[in-house]
């Protein structure tokens, strides 16, 4: 019979700490990450309720696209952005 190890055992018993570091984010990562999820779906719902006017549609629309791509900007280098603001020296 061949045995099959699909991940190594991680030792999790200092908490939450070990838990970022094994999928890469801190908690602030993960605060950012939960942030743009927010907005992406608050940008999703808003292409969902576009109206039957075309300007009233286009300009909705535009809105909704723009924010969708503060959400994808902030997904991607929102940790980056912020940590200059976080690790301030002065």
């Amino acid at each position: 019979m061949l045995k099959t190890i699909l991940a190594k055992p991680v030792d999790m018993s200092v908490g939450f700490k070990d838990f970022f570091d094994t999928i890469g984010l801190t908690g602030g990562g993960l605060v950012t990450k939960g942030i743009a999820a927010v907005i992406a779906v608050i940008a999703l719902r808003m292409l969902l309720q576009l109206s039957n006017d075309p300007k009233g549609a286009l300009r909705k629309g535009s809105m909704a696209i723009g924010t969708l791509f503060v959400a994808v900007v902030l997904a991607l280098y929102g940790d980056t952005l912020f940590s200059t603001v976080t690790n301030a020296k002065g």
